[in-house]
């Protein structure tokens, strides 16, 4: 893999890091609102311009000499950023001028001994070679004028930030349709291998981590990296971004998302707050694997149900964890676990674990479950033995009747993954009652181990030929 230099993004609170972090990277995803504060963790993602690809880190508003909370927290997650970067862009406000906070964080740079430090004066638009002029003052040469929201300036910028540091990237040789390399005659020697091709080997999991606010999700994630990689402080909403961190352990590649914490519709006030439940929603979406953590020192509550039933109707594999076990008792652990079969009996197909994100116990055992949730999430089911499973189970119990007619069930196969679907064809299909469909999912899921996703099935009848002759 060709070397990719490391870009941060720093500066005080409110002057537009987020939005040329999405410039740069062309995406939308930072959250961006007319709101100091908003982004607390470091956020990575790639960019390029021409043929030089780069990795860029957007951090939250920084501020160098505070002393004790969240904002400490924010401080190292900018100060790690500084340390893992060959380039740092110093954003500074133009149209609010020079202050202390940007004299700190000027002084705190030159003591970091980066090689590249480019100082950018952004909200520049329209307010020509003034919107420069009092920052020279900070001693870090010439201060560049650029617009992130309106992109002046940005292509000149990253130029400068990556001069002698990357090479270009040579142009990948063309592929067919499949990926795979042409030959000199223009079509692959390999045939196409039918609808549902083997994951490459380089597939990464995508593992979303949701929940309530506060149930540890931050702190699962910095124990599974060995690492404070995002803030885990004790105060709810402390994420409010979607956070994706690549990670491997035991020869598994995983994006592991930490996810804003949800609560309900009618407490969601800030616009901030929306946004980032949206963003958690879009992540559940996104990925191949939930984890639904729970906290074990409150009930299980009608949130942590919506949540669950969000993630059942999106279709992805699920895998439980109650966080904070290691602080109940014998009583205490017995009414979590009744209360978990009472308000989540739907999640029946999920593994449910007890964990301690803070001491790492049962984290082992949850990752496992995660592998064989996406395995069964991705199975191939061959139509011969999907076939005979569904010709066991009618015969073992038929369809009720409805009617003068009982509905017949040919042949099944299947017509997707993530979740898997079961497409049964046959006669009459439209009839058979949701009970005997659900009688359908456990026998498939059993006979095919699919423990730890949804299962879905749909029925086919076949078209009469006949029917328009016997209408007429």
């Amino acid at each position: 893999m060709p070397f990719k230099p490391v870009v941060a993004l720093v500066g005080r609170p409110n002057v537009g890091k987020s939005t040329l972090f999405n410039r740069l990277t062309r995406s939308r995803a930072a959250l961006v609102a007319d709101f100091s504060g908003l982004t607390r963790d470091r956020h990575y993602g790639e960019g390029r311009v021409g043929d030089y690809p780069f990795i860029a880190i957007d951090t939250g508003g920084f501020e160098p000499v505070a002393k004790d909370g969240i904002l400490l927290e924010m401080a190292r997650q900018t100060k790690q950023a500084i340390a893992e970067s060959d380039v740092v862009i110093f954003l500074v406000d133009g149209r609010a001028g020079v202050n202390a906070h940007d004299h700190e964080i000027a002084a705190l740079l030159r003591r970091s001994g980066q090689r590249r430090i480019i100082l950018a004066v952004n909200k520049a638009e329209g307010m020509g070679m003034g919107a420069t002029a009092d920052f020279h003052e900070l001693g870090l040469g010439q201060p560049r004028p650029i617009s992130a929201a309106h992109g002046d300036g940005i292509v000149d910028l990253i130029e400068l930030a990556l001069r002698d540091l990357v090479e270009p990237e040579p142009e990948p040789a063309e592929t067919d349709e499949f990926g795979d390399p042409d030959d000199a005659d223009g079509e692959s020697d390999t045939p196409p291998e039918g609808k549902f091709r083997a994951l490459p080997a380089d597939h990464r999991i995508k593992l979303a981590i949701v929940g309530r606010p506060n149930v540890g999700k931050s702190t699962l994630i910095n124990t599974l990296l060995g690492e404070e990689r995002v803030i885990a402080f004790d105060m709810p909403g402390t994420t409010r971004d979607a956070i994706e961190i690549e990670f491997e352990r035991d020869g598994k590649r995983y994006t592991l998302i930490d996810t804003a914490g949800l609560r309900k519709r009618g407490k969601v006030f800030e616009a901030v707050e929306k946004f980032s439940v949206i963003k958690t929603l879009q992540a559940i979406e996104a990925c191949n694997v939930v984890l639904l953590m729970l906290d074990a020192q409150t009930e299980i509550s009608e949130q942590d149900a919506h949540i669950a039933g969000f993630v059942l109707e999106t279709g992805r594999a699920l895998v439980v964890a109650i966080n904070k076990w290691d602080g109940l008792d014998a009583d205490q652990r017995e009414r979590i676990q009744r209360e978990f079969e009472r308000k989540l009996r739907f999640l029946s197909f999920a593994r449910m674990h007890t964990i301690s994100a803070l001491k790492g116990a049962g984290v082992k055992a949850l990752l496992k479950s995660v592998n064989a949730a996406h395995a069964a999430a991705f199975a191939k089911l061959s139509t011969p033995r999907l076939t005979r499973e569904l010709q066991a189970a009618v015969e073992q119990q038929p369809p009720p009747r409805k009617g003068i007619f009982r509905p017949k069930m040919r042949y099944a196969h299947q017509g997707g993954q993530n979740p898997p679907l079961v497409i049964v064809h046959g006669n009459a299909l439209d009839a058979v009652p949701d009970s005997y469909r659900r009688y359908l999912e456990t026998r498939f899921r059993n006979a095919f181990d699919l423990g730890g996703t949804p299962l879905r099935i749909e029925f086919k009848s076949s078209h009469n030929p006949y029917a328009q002759d016997k209408d007429k």
